[in-house]
Order: C-alpha cells, then sequence, then structure tokens
C-alpha cells in the first residue's frame, strides 16, 4: 500500500466516524411510560388506597412514601385523574408484606454484607372490567454493608426501595409484560 492510500483510508476512516457521530447527536432515542400499554379510554380515574405495613418489623417511613410516590407517578405518566371514592375505575391497594434482613457474607466473625428484602402484596382492580382484577406479590431485595445499623441502611436505600417498588408496582398495573 502506497503512502497517499494509506493516508486516504485514515482520511476516509476520520470522515465516516466524524459523521457517525455527528447523526447519532442529533438522534434521539425517547423512551416512556405514558400509557405504556394503552389505557383503555372508558378508564378516567384511578384510586391508591393508603398501603398498610404488615410485615413483622415496620419501617413507619415506607408506607406513606409508597403510597404517595405512587399517586404521583400515576399522575404524572398517564392521563389519569385522581379520585378519592369508590367508584374510581382503577382501585390500587395493598400492603407491605416483608421487610427483613439476612446475611449475606461473613468477614471473619462479623457479617460483612447484608441483604433487606421488601416484599409487597398488590391488589388490583378495574371497577369497569372485572377480568381485568388481580392480585400478585412483589419482592426486592437490596444489599448494603455490614458495617452499618439497619437504621443506617435504610437512611442510604429508603429512595431506591420507593423508586424501586413503585416502578414495579407502576408496570405490574399499566404494562402489559
Amino acid at each position: 500500500m502506497s503512502w497517499h492510500n494509506h493516508i486516504g483510508n485514515h482520511i476516509f476512516k476520520a470522515v465516516v466516524a466524524m459523521l457517525t457521530v455527528f447523526l447519532f447527536s442529533f438522534s434521539t432515542c425517547k423512551y416512556s411510560f405514558k400509557d405504556a400499554a394503552p389505557i383503555p379510554v372508558e378508564v378516567k380515574t384511578f384510586r391508591v388506597n393508603y398501603f398498610e405495613n404488615k410485615a413483622p418489623y415496620v419501617n413507619t417511613q415506607l408506607s406513606p412514601q409508597l403510597t404517595e410516590r405512587l399517586k404521583q407517578k400515576i399522575i404524572n405518566t398517564t392521563r389519569l385523574r385522581q379520585s378519592n371514592t369508590d367508584d374510581a375505575h382503577y382501585d390500587i391497594s395493598g400492603y407491605v408484606s416483608q421487610y427483613n434482613t439476612s446475611t449475606i457474607s461473613i468477614a471473619g466473625n462479623n457479617a460483612s454484607g447484608n441483604r433487606l428484602t421488601v416484599g409487597f402484596h398488590l391488589v388490583f382492580r378495574n371497577t369497569l372490567d372485572e377480568k381485568k382484577n388481580f392480585e400478585t406479590d412483589i419482592s426486592r431485595s437490596f444489599d448494603f454493608s455490614g458495617n452499618l445499623s439497619l437504621s443506617q441502611a435504610e437512611a442510604q436505600l429508603n429512595d431506591e426501595i420507593i423508586r424501586n417498588l413503585v416502578d414495579e408496582i407502576f408496570n405490574k398495573i399499566f404494562a402489559n409484560w
């Protein structure tokens, strides 16, 4: 290969690389859950009942935050209006069913890693189509350092726990997985 062809080959590759970067910088990939599984047109309202905490260990912050964050996610990502009446088209309830820790790794005689497992029992009622009613259990685990107390781990993990559970509940209701 001549020196001239070698330089030309590098210039060609550089131009292709720059064009690729240019094209991708102007393209956007937008993904949204806005009515991910199309909500039937006749469905207009939803109600999220207060989620009780029935786990043997009760994190006092979990239930109220979970309830409010799910309401906000539905308001912000669907066209549905919130209702507090029994005739809401989508009636969502449930409870925290599990909240416990376990040791996942040991160093010497001490726990070096722990896992917090949070379970939720979801009850969904579609007042316009009873065939769409369901109940399901959701469980998520969150690992934390064995150097942390449970209250320290809860403080660190709280937002992640709430976000994960809210997303999972939302997806069970609004997406056809």
